[in-house]
C-alpha cells in the first residue's frame, strides 16, 4: 500500500538532477499552433527544414499552413474533426500537421504501411473526415479502404514526394517516367472531393489564417493509435496541452546549451509514429531546423546529411544507431558538432554503449523512455550528470513514478524491485477513444498503468524490464525476455535475438522460452552452432530461463520504427 514514506511519492530522483533542473515547471497554457507562431514571429528567417535539397524558412513555412488551414475550414471541417495524414517523413507532412492544428482539426497519424484492413479500420475508428496521402499509397492500398463505404472521409488530399522539391517540371516528369521518383494512379471515387497538394497552396488565401479559439487544456491535437499489442489498436487522445507541457519538460532538460533558431535536429522516426512526431514538434517550437528523412533504412543518405549539416541534436531508436556502426564513413567522419545522441522507443544494448560511445564521443547517448500515452516522454538519462548503463534515466520535471505489484496495482514494490511502471504528470493522455473500458483499466486516480516492467534504484533512475505482455510464465517463475535477449546477443555469432514462450507439452498450463536467433555475417546455421548456443544460454542464464527451442532464421520481424516485433513472431509461432 502507499504510504507517507513512499519512495516515489517523496521524488527521490530530484536530488539526482542535473542542478540547473528545476523541480516543478511553470508551464504556458498554449497550443502547439501557439508554438508555430512564436517561431515565426521570433526567428522568421531561421529554416523549418531540408528535405532533398529544398529548405524553407519559418515565415514561408506558415504561409503554406495557413493556406492548408483555409482549405480545411473552407471545405467544411470543424473544430474537432479529425485529418488521417498518410506520408512519408516530408515537407507535405508538416504543413498538413500545422495546418491542421491552425484549423483546430485532430491529427491521426497513419502508417503507410498498414494493409487496406487496417487502413479501414483506423480511419472509421477515428471518424476521419480527410486523408493526406502520397498518390502511390493512394494507388496501392488506400484506395481500397476508401472505396470499402465503410469510413467517414469526404476529402482526399494526394500528392506526389516531389511536388515540393526543387526541381524543374522536365527533371519532375523524367523522374516519374524513369520511376526514380514513386508515383501513383488517382482514380477518383463517386463523393468524395479530391485535391492535389500543390494546388491546395497555390489556390487559398495564406495571409490570414482561421479564427480558431482552442482551449489547448481540452481540445485534441491528436489521435494517435497505439501498436496493438493485444486487442484492435487503441486512439490515445492527446490534448495541446498534454504536448506542450512534455515539450516544456524536454527543451528544460538540455536548455543549458539551447541555441534556439540556430539547432539542426536529425532522426529516422516516422513523424506517424509518436516519436518522430514529437521530435518534429519539438524542432519547430525550439525554431530549430528538422533534416527530414523519407526513409531511415538509407544510412548512406544519412551519413550524408551528417557531413553537409553537422546537426547538433540525433534522435533514433538503436537499431539505426547499430545501423550506423556499419557505415565505415559514420565511424571515420567529425561527429563533434552532435552534442547529444537521443536514444528511445526499445533499449539500447548495454553491451553496444561503448562501443557507440567510442566512435561518437563519451557522454552523448542520451536514452530516454515514454510512450505515446504519454506524449511521449516520461524519464531521461540526465544531460550533464550521472549516467547508468542499461537505465534509462530519472522522471522528468512535473512527474510521478512509481513501481506497483503487476498483480495487485494499488500495492507499491520496494525499491530495486520489479514491477509495473505507473505515472501520473501533465502529459498523461486523456483516455483512449471510444474505449471507456481500456480507458478505465489504465487510468486509475490520475495515474496510468502502462503495461511495462520496470526497476527503480535507491536514486531514482528506472531499468525497463519487459512488457508485462512479454514476460514468460515458467512453471510459475517469471522470465523478463527482454533480459533473455540482452543475455544472448553477447554470443559472437548472434547478431539479434528474440525470447518468446511457447506451450510447454509437459507442463499444461506452462510456458517455455523459445529463442529466434539472427546470425553475424560469417556464420551459417548448424546444429554444433546451436548447440553452442544452448551451452552460453545455460552458463548465463538460470535453468528455467535457458531457451528450451533455438530457431535460427534469416530475417527477424521489426517494427516500423526498428523495434523488433515479438508480437509478429508470436503469430508466426501460432501459425
Amino acid at each position: 500500500m502507499q504510504s507517507e514514506k513512499s519512495p516515489y511519492l517523496a521524488k527521490i530522483w530530484q536530488k539526482h538532477y542535473d542542478n540547473y533542473i528545476e523541480e516543478d515547471l511553470e508551464f504556458e497554457v498554449r497550443s502547439l499552433a501557439d508554438t508555430l507562431r512564436d517561431s515565426v514571429k521570433n526567428y522568421p528567417e531561421s529554416l523549418v527544414y531540408e528535405f532533398m535539397g529544398t529548405t524553407a524558412t519559418y515565415q514561408e513555412f506558415e504561409k503554406n499552413v495557413i493556406a492548408f488551414a483555409n482549405f480545411l475550414v473552407e471545405n467544411g471541417l470543424k473544430k474537432g474533426d479529425k485529418i488521417a495524414i498518410n506520408l512519408p517523413n516530408c515537407p507535405q507532412f508538416l504543413i498538413a500537421l500545422f495546418g491542421a492544428f491552425y484549423a483546430g482539426v485532430v491529427v491521426s497519424g497513419l502508417n503507410f504501411l498498414l494493409q487496406a484492413n487496417e487502413i479501414i479500420y483506423q480511419l472509421s475508428d477515428c471518424e476521419a473526415k480527410a486523408i493526406v496521402t502520397m498518390d502511390s499509397f493512394y494507388e496501392e492500398n488506400v484506395r481500397k479502404a476508401l472505396v470499402s463505404g465503410k469510413t467517414q472521409v469526404e476529402l482526399v488530399i494526394t500528392t506526389n514526394i516531389a511536388d515540393l522539391m526543387n526541381i524543374s517540371g522536365i527533371k519532375k516528369t523524367l523522374g516519374k517516367l524513369l520511376k526514380k521518383i514513386p508515383t501513383g494512379k488517382i482514380e477518383p471515387i463517386d463523393g468524395m472531393k479530391f485535391f492535389k497538394f500543390p494546388e491546395i497552396l497555390s489556390s487559398y488565401p495564406n495571409s490570414t489564417a482561421p479564427d480558431v479559439k482552442l482551449n489547448p487544456k481540452e481540445d485534441l491535437a491528436f489521435l494517435q493509435y497505439t501498436g496493438g499489442t493485444t486487442g484492435p489498436p487503441k486512439g490515445a487522445m492527446l490534448t495541446h496541452f498534454n504536448e506542450v507541457a512534455n515539450i516544456d519538460q524536454v527543451t528544460h532538460w538540455w536548455e543549458v546549451d539551447a541555441r534556439r533558431g540556430k539547432d539542426v535536429f536529425i532522426s529516422g522516426f516516422p513523424f506517424f509514429h509518436l516519436a518522430g512526431m514529437f521530435m518534429n514538434l519539438g524542432a519547430i517550437a525550439y525554431a530549430g531546423t528538422q533534416l527530414l528523412i523519407p526513409n531511415p533504412r538509407d544510412t548512406t543518405h544519412i551519413v550524408k546529411l551528417l557531413k553537409e549539416w553537422k546537426p547538433d541534436i540525433m534522435v533514433n531508436v538503436p537499431t539505426l544507431y547499430l545501423m550506423l556502426l556499419n557505415e565505415s564513413e559514420f565511424k571515420e567522419m567529425d561527429l563533434s558538432s552532435i552534442r547529444v545522441y537521443v536514444s528511445g522507443a526499445a533499449p539500447f544494448p548495454a553491451e553496444s554503449i561503448n562501443k557507440f560511445e567510442q566512435i561518437v564521443g563519451e557522454h552523448k547517448l542520451l536514452e530516454v523512455y515514454g510512450m505515446t500515452e504519454a506524449s511521449p516522454i516520461v524519464t531521461m538519462n540526465p544531460y550533464q550528470g550521472k549516467r547508468k548503463i542499461g537505465k534509462v534515466g530519472l522522471p522528468v520535471s512535473n512527474t510521478l513514478v512509481k513501481i506497483v505489484n503487476v498483480e495487485q496495482k494499488e500495492q507499491e514494490v520496494p525499491l530495486g524491485e520489479a514491477g509495473e511502471i505507473a505515472i501520473k504528470g501533465p502529459q498523461i493522455f486523456q483516455g483512449y477513444w471510444n474505449k471507456p473500458k481500456e480507458t478505465k483499466h489504465a487510468l486509475r486516480d490520475g495515474w496510468f498503468y502502462t503495461g511495462d516492467v520496470g526497476i527503480m534504484d535507491e536514486e531514482g533512475h528506472l531499468k525497463i524490464v519487459d512488457r508485462t505482455k512479454d514476460m514468460i510464465n515458467v512453471s510459475g517463475f517469471k522470465v523478463f525476455s527482454v533480459e533473455v535477449d540482452n543475455k544472448m546477443v553477447k554470443h559472437p555469432a548472434i547478431q539479434l535475438a528474440s525470447s518468446i514462450g511457447v506451450s510447454d507439452p509437459d507442463r499444461p498450463g506452462s510456458e517455455m522460452v523459445k529463442l529466434y536467433v539472427l546470425l553475424e555475417e560469417g556464420y551459417s546455421s548448424n546444429e554444433q552452432l546451436k548447440e553452442e548456443i544452448r551451452i552460453f544460454a545455460e552458463e548465463n542464464l538460470a535453468r528455467y530461463k535457458v531457451p528450451k527451442i533455438i530457431e535460427i532464421v534469416e530475417e527477424i520481424p521489426l517494427t516500423t520504427v526498428g523495434k523488433i516485433d515479438k508480437k509478429a513472431l508470436r503469430a508466426i509461432e501460432q501459425k
